[in-house]
């Protein structure tokens, strides 16, 4: 049985709840994986995502369809998730007048990706948004600025402090050596 997306959305577009809960089946696992990226726990992460899903339901009306429509509610559960963490967290870092860029290189070679999601998700709220939304998402810092309303040099210190906090965890301590001085 081939799916018809487009009735499948011209159903949603009429409210029928039939053609909303197959919307919903088929991009469940995308729209999860851009939520769980961006909260704390799954139990956030459902709640955005269901947020997410309810303005997709509603603003079916301004997509265009020469578009993916993945992309489309893509966008809007990042753009959920980021009204969540607004709503929910306040940003508590110091803003910098000028901040310079280091290029931060880490071996990531051996390891594993559930052990980087960790690592990540054990950034600081502001750290991570901005990680993930920079990195993964492939928005700029005027982008991210704008979105998350704090300057441009915030974005870029976030990250750079993000990706220190990075290269720390993988980093090997000298600590743990024995016998090394």
């Amino acid at each position: 049985m081939e799916i018809d997306l487009q009735q499948i959305l011209e159903g949603c577009k009429k409210n029928d709840r039939r053609s909303q809960k197959e919307l919903y089946k088929l991009f469940y696992s995308a729209a999860m994986g851009v939520c769980l990226r961006f909260t704390q726990n799954r139990d956030d992460a459902v709640m955005v995502m269901n947020d997410g899903f309810y303005k997709v339901f509603t603003k079916l009306d301004s997509y265009d369809p020469k578009y993916p429509f993945v992309a489309w509610l893509k966008r809007i559960m990042t753009n959920t998730a980021i009204d969540f963490y607004r709503s929910s967290l306040r940003f508590q870092t110091v803003e910098l007048s000028s901040v310079e860029q280091e290029e931060v290189h880490w071996n990531l070679e051996n390891l594993q990706y559930e052990d980087l999601m960790k690592m990540i998700e054990s950034l600081s709220p502001a750290y991570r948004t901005v990680f993930l939304l920079h990195v993964v998402e492939g928005y700029s810092h005027e982008e991210i600025a704008e979105m998350l309303q704090i300057s441009v040099g915030t974005s870029k210190s976030n990250l750079s402090k993000a990706r220190s906090k990075l290269v720390e965890k993988t980093s090997p301590k000298f600590d743990d050596y024995e016998g090394i001085r």
